[in-house]
This record gives structure tokens, C-alpha cells and sequence, in this order.
């Protein structure tokens, strides 16, 4: 008789504790959906700076009401030339959009195998008899390059690094995705740095207080163990900073001193240091030319960049075939590329025939986490899935073209208006979005569900402007043009149109709008035919400035 009222007590503790979560998680999200009862938006800009040894870290306030809105937190380095970003991993899934510069990249899946390998050219100086053993060669994971334009996806939990090998600055610029459901501890984002001594890159933003509280902590019960144990607790930032020196002796079977360096004991080595003579890894090799080759890339395209902007001051394009056009240059770069391409593809093969994915055996995960690309390149003009001549152009990234975008259940979008062109209004089916502005200026407007305007400003350089999802938005370049890149928080973000062919207004009966905007069928059968004329959703003005004026 005791048996089954226990059982029965056991299950009613777990049905309340289940609808105990249940509720709190209802609760969370309704506090979510609070925080979007925004009646302004306003344009934002980094508010927070970190000085590091090899470059600059500045972050935007994610306490602020609009990112508590769409629930992200953002941050851009810059990294000076030789500069290593150290080994790090957040609580959030990310998206990092490379603004400038080129370099190198490694993240560490779990549980994938080892595959690149250093060479015996590589371990001059070492003993011998080192050399001679395979096995004491430094194996690591794929390192991955990068250059402008990429976006890079870094799944949440993933330690991951950057280093700088090229000539000039490179900026980098991270969404970290708060409200995804891999995050599973508050709101606050995180960095949890395995090296170095790092400071908070969101410090002035509410979490110092509660940082050096803890710091001053784990201090004074470093003290205390230290008087049990012998052994001082690091004072670092790090990871390793928080554990015994002497556990960490044990479990590494390492002296003292390389315990501190782990630790992070050196105060003036924060996020990004700077590397002495060049970082060496094993990696593919990349020679001379391919070092001259990326940097006459970035030359290229900042004149291609400076050619659209001279012909959009000039009214456009012209007339001819609807696509991005390419220059003998640009031609020769992808042909350069693709037979590039094909030879690392044939290096790729060999190595796998050689057994390449460590010494033959499979795990069975290497197959698809661990082959998962993570980086695509958006800035190309000629993976332009919407152009037009006289207005602009704009590329989409999601899971159908990066499918571990799937996973982060995220996605990016870049887009270029050319001088006073138009990017119809439109709203964000399913997604939040997140703009930044890379270059240029533009007049934007946002409306909320109230058919009140949230934001009517100009947006300029290095500013953010948040979306939320269904707010309906409309771009205007100015003169200079605009150029930007938005991350948005659904793998396949969809917009609506309301202008162009596939406006909604187009896939709506003639006699409803009649009725519901009180127009004849004249009027209607217009507005539907210029719909059609329109194309798609970049436009070029027809009315002139004083055209506008009046109607305004």
C-alpha cells in the first residue's frame, strides 16, 4: 500500500514542478513580449571602448530597450595587424560580419577530430627525437579563413579565435542571440575567455558592479583555500583563473609556472594580443601571391566600391543586361578563385584517402557536424539575389545557402542603395532585424502596429537601428548612397512588400482595396499597374526633390 502512494505523491510533485517551469517559462516570455511596447526607436551607437594590446573593442549598451526588444547584444574589434582575438566561447549562438581586413579563424567542435597536422618543417629548433615521433606533432582542428564580406557563424558554447595575418586593421562585427533557446541562463551575454586576463567587453553596462564583486570573492576565498591547501587560488579572468593551482598542476601534469600563465597572472594581457613575428600553425600554406592576391581583392573592390558610388551620383547604371557588372578585373579574380577552389578540393581528397580524418576512424559525427561549413562570403555583387541597375543591389544568407544557420536559427542580409534610391516599404515576417550601417546615409522610417512613427531619422555610419518584427520599414539613400548589413533572427527570414510586383497590395482582389482604401476601380487598376512596372523592391525615384516637396 505505501508503493503506490508514494508513486502517486512522486507524480504530483512532478506535475506541479512541471507546470511550475511551464509557468515560469510563460512568464519569461510575456516579460519579453513587454519589452517591445516601444513607442520611439532611436539610432545607436557604441557606448562602451576597451584598449587592448593589439586592438580596440566597443560594444553597444544591451540594456537598452530596443535590444532588450529583439534580445540581442552586439560588439565590434578591430584588430590590429599580428593581433590574436584569444580563445573564447559565449552563451548565445552569433553571427560575426567581417567589415574590413582579412585573416584566420579557428572554432573547436566538440567531439571532431583533429585533422590538420604540423609539419617537420615546422618543429626546426625542437629536439630530434621529437621530431621523429609523429605523435608529438601539434594536431588541431581546421583553421578557416576569412576576408570582407564573410559572415561567420559560431554556435553557442563553441570556443573560437581570430588572428590577423594580413598588412591592414581587420573589423569584425558579432550579434550575440540572447533569446535563443541555447542560451539557457539570463540576459546578460557572456565571454568566457580560456586565456589571457580579459576585461568585460559590456562593463559599463551594468555588469562591472556584480563582476568585481565576484572577482573580489573569489580573492579573498583564494586566500582562504591558500591557508588550507598551501596553494593561492589565480586572480585572472580567465576560466583557469577560478580553479586551485594545484588541481590544475595535477590534472596537466605541468610545474608552477605554466599553471600562472594559464591562469592568466600576466595584467597586461587582455582580449587581443599581439603575436611575435607570425602566428604559426598548420594550415594550408598561403604564399605570397595569395597574400598579394587578398590585398589587390580588398584594392579592387574598394574601387569598385568608389566606381558605384561615382555612377550613382551620376543617376545610375543605365540600361542593359539586370545584374551586377564585371569588370576584366573581377573576371579574372573568380577565375583565379575557382581553380584556387579546385585545388584545395583535390588536397581535400587526397588527405581523406590518406586517412586524413584521423588515422582512419570515424565516429560517425565528422560526417556532418564536424564538415559544417562556417563562413560565407555576402558582399559578393555577384550573388546578388535582388538588382537593379539604377538602384542597388541586396544578398540574403540563410540556412538554404549556410545550412548551420539552420542550428543558430539565424540569418543576415547586405544591401547597397545607390543615390536616392528606395528600398520599398516593408516589414519583417517572422524575425527581428538588426541594422547596422557600414556606409553612406540614409533617411529611414519605421512604423509600428499603431500606424504611428517609431523612428524618421537619417541613419549614418557605425550606427544600429533594431527592427522589430512586423514593423514596417522604408529606406532612402541620400546622395552618398547606403551600404549595410542586418541580422535578423530567424534562419529564413521572410519579408511582405508593400510596393513593387510582389507588393501585397498586387495579391489583394481589386474590389477590396476599393473598399477598404474608399478609391475607384480606376484608381485601383492604376496603383496595381505601376505596381508591375515597378519590378522589384529597389527603386529608383521618379519625382524629383521638388516633386516631393510639394507632396510632402
Amino acid at each position: 500500500m505505501a508503493k503506490p502512494i508514494l508513486l502517486y505523491t512522486s507524480l504530483c510533485f512532478l506535475v506541479l514542478f512541471i507546470n511550475g517551469c511551464l509557468a515560469h517559462r510563460q512568464w519569461q516570455q510575456q516579460q519579453e513580449f513587454n519589452q517591445c511596447q516601444l513607442d520611439s526607436l532611436d539610432a545607436l551607437e557604441p557606448n562602451s571602448r576597451i584598449e587592448a594590446e593589439a586592438g580596440v573593442i566597443e560594444s553597444w549598451d544591451p540594456n537598452d530597450k530596443q535590444f532588450q526588444c529583439v534580445g540581442v547584444a552586439v560588439v565590434r574589434r578591430t584588430i590590429e595587424p599580428h593581433g590574436l582575438l584569444l580563445p573564447q566561447y559565449t552563451n548565445t549562438p552569433q553571427l560575426m560580419y567581417i567589415e574590413r581586413g582579412y585573416g584566420i579563424f579557428g572554432a573547436v567542435l566538440p567531439g571532431c577530430p583533429n585533422t590538420y597536422q604540423e609539419s617537420q618543417e615546422q618543429q626546426q629548433g625542437q629536439d630530434r627525437r621529437s621530431q621523429e615521433r609523429d605523435q608529438d606533432r601539434d594536431q588541431h582542428q581546421k583553421i578557416r579563413n576569412f576576408r570582407k564580406g564573410d559572415i561567420i557563424a559560431l554556435p553557442a558554447g563553441v570556443t573560437h579565435w581570430l588572428y590577423n595575418d594580413g598588412q591592414s586593421e581587420v573589423v569584425a562585427l558579432s550579434l550575440l542571440d540572447i533569446n535563443n533557446q541555447a542560451n539557457q541562463l539570463d540576459q546578460n551575454p557572456r565571454h568566457f575567455y580560456l586565456a589571457g586576463n580579459p576585461e568585460d567587453e559590456f562593463q559599463q553596462h551594468g555588469r562591472s558592479a556584480r563582476g568585481s564583486r565576484r572577482h573580489q570573492q573569489k580573492q579573498g576565498q583564494g586566500r582562504r583555500e591558500g591557508g588550507r591547501h598551501g596553494q593561492q587560488q589565480g586572480q585572472g579572468k580567465n576560466l583557469f583563473s577560478g580553479f586551485r593551482a594545484e588541481d590544475l598542476a595535477e590534472v596537466f601534469n605541468v610545474n608552477g609556472d605554466t599553471i600562472r600563465n594559464l591562469q592568466g597572472l600576466q595584467e597586461d594581457r587582455s582580449n587581443i594580443v599581439r603575436v611575435k613575428g607570425r602566428l604559426q600553425v598548420a594550415r594550408p600554406p598561403r604564399s605570397r601571391e595569395e597574400r598579394e592576391r587578398l590585398e589587390r581583392q580588398e584594392r579592387e573592390q574598394e574601387r569598385e566600391d568608389e566606381r558605384e558610388q561615382r555612377e550613382s551620383r551620376r543617376g545610375g547604371h543605365g540600361h542593359g543586361l539586370a545584374r551586377p557588372p564585371r569588370s576584366r578585373e573581377e573576371r579574372e579574380r573568380l577565375e583565379r578563385q575557382e581553380r584556387e577552389q579546385e585545388r584545395e578540393d583535390e588536397r581535400e581528397q587526397r588527405e581523406s584517402r590518406r586517412g586524413g580524418h584521423g588515422h582512419g576512424r570515424y565516429n560517425g559525427i565528422e560526417e556532418t557536424l564536424c564538415t559544417l561549413r562556417l563562413r560565407e562570403n555576402i558582399h559578393d555583387p555577384s550573388r546578388a539575389d535582388i538588382y537593379n541597375p539604377e538602384a542597388g543591389r541586396i544578398s540574403t544568407l540563410n540556412s538554404l545557402n549556410l545550412p548551420v544557420l539552420r542550428w543558430l536559427q539565424l540569418s543576415a542580409e547586405f544591401g547597397r542603395l545607390h543615390r536616392d534610391a528606395i528600398y520599398a516599404p516593408h516589414w519583417n515576417r517572422n524575425a527581428h532585424s538588426v541594422i547596422y550601417v557600414l556606409r553612406g546615409r540614409a533617411q529611414v522610417q519605421v512604423v509600428d502596429d499603431f500606424g504611428q512613427t517609431v523612428f524618421d531619422d537619417e541613419l549614418q555610419q557605425d550606427q544600429i537601428l533594431t527592427v522589430p518584427q512586423n514593423f514596417a520599414v522604408v529606406k532612402r539613400a541620400s546622395s552618398d548612397g547606403f551600404e549595410w548589413v542586418a541580422f535578423k533572427t530567424n534562419d529564413r527570414a521572410q519579408i511582405s512588400p508593400l510596393a513593387g510586383r510582389t507588393s501585397v497590395l498586387r495579391a489583394i482582389p481589386a474590389d477590396v482595396l476599393a473598399n477598404a482604401f474608399q478609391l475607384s476601380q480606376e484608381d485601383v487598376s492604376e496603383l496595381k499597374v505601376n505596381m508591375e512596372q515597378q519590378g522589384n523592391t529597389l527603386l529608383r525615384p521618379s519625382r524629383s526633390s521638388s516633386q516631393r516637396r510639394a507632396i510632402a
